[in-house]
């Protein structure tokens, strides 16, 4: 098995290749060893002192580690977790009603907003912050205000400039196809609300 590893836009998150599929729909992300429990090979990696946040997506494993650790030290310690991993024959997930992501599921009570909004970012966005080694999870849409509320994960919770392409991608985006859409704004988790406050 050959792991390939790509950097992304937050130096302190790596994305990992193993060459074969990691999630058949959606993807999977997990801010906290709390939330790894359900996933083997996600407890496999917070396992590793010095990882903080594991992430999967549709062929690729998004891992973000502590500034205090070096990716030299990391690297091999997260290549023998993968590979563990793929020769025990363990599921991705202990309990498969978790695996797909339904945050951009359309319902029936949907408005035709909504609808368009999460066709969008199911279809255009979604792919494109993917390709940075994160997602993007739909929360809400307020129609009085227009405002959409979305959440960043992967390597794009916390980056510095998740912030710019949730504002200028993502807002231009949704704006110009939805003439509701007026603004877009990040919703964070209690952890990461916890990571950016000054310490």
């Amino acid at each position: 098995m050959f792991i390939q590893t790509q950097s992304t836009p937050n130096p302190s998150s790596l994305m990992f290749y193993p060459g074969k599929q990691v999630m058949e729909v959606g993807s999977a992300d997990f801010p906290n060893a709390r939330s790894a429990m359900n996933s083997p090979l996600a407890k496999a990696l917070y396992g590793i002192d010095g990882i903080t946040r594991v992430f999967f997506g549709s062929d690729f494993i998004t891992v973000t580690k502590s500034d205090d650790f070096s990716w030299d030290i990391l690297k091999p310690e997260i290549f023998a977790a993968i590979m563990d991993f793929y020769t025990s024959g363990k599921p991705l997930f202990l309990d498969s009603n978790a695996a797909a992501s339904m945050d951009t599921a359309i319902h029936e009570d949907d408005s035709e907003t909504v609808a368009m909004i999460k066709e969008l970012l199911e279809t255009r966005i979604r792919p494109a912050v993917q390709d940075d080694g994160g997602d993007i999870e739909y929360r809400g849409f307020d129609p009085d205000t227009g405002i959409v509320k979305l959440r960043m994960q992967g390597a794009c919770s916390g980056c510095p400039s998740s912030s710019v392409t949730l504002k200028s991608g993502i807002e231009n985006m949704l704006m110009h196809y939805v003439p509701e859409v007026k603004s877009v704004e990040q919703e964070l988790d209690d952890e990461d609300e916890a990571a950016t406050l000054p310490g």
